[in-house]
């Protein structure tokens, strides 16, 4: 199992609407690729940064999945993303295998 975790640091002005998105299109578009089995959104509530910094994180089955996913959609929804809230925010992947 692997864990693809995106860190957004989303400038304060637009937290609220882009979480809105997050929730109500963005995610869904994800998860419609069938390439995940399950996601979740979270807040960090110690980040030193300024804005707010959120992660979406998504486990994919296997490597496979996950690289389909990264050639077939994430170029597509990410332009998305960075068009919507062009300037308003930063983001950052990482991906993790679990050991456990």
């Amino acid at each position: 199992m692997l864990l693809y975790n995106v860190t957004l640091i989303v400038e304060d002005a637009v937290a609220e609407s882009w979480l809105t998105w997050m929730k109500e299109e963005h995610i869904p578009k994800v998860m419609d690729t069938g390439k995940f089995v399950s996601n979740r959104l979270l807040k960090v509530v110690d980040s030193p940064n300024e804005g707010v910094t959120f992660c979406a994180q998504y486990i994919a089955e296997n490597m496979a999945e996950y690289q389909e996913y990264q050639d077939k959609y994430a170029p597509a929804l990410q332009h998305e993303l960075n068009e919507k809230f062009k300037e308003k925010l930063v983001a950052f992947r990482t991906l993790m295998e679990y050991v456990d």
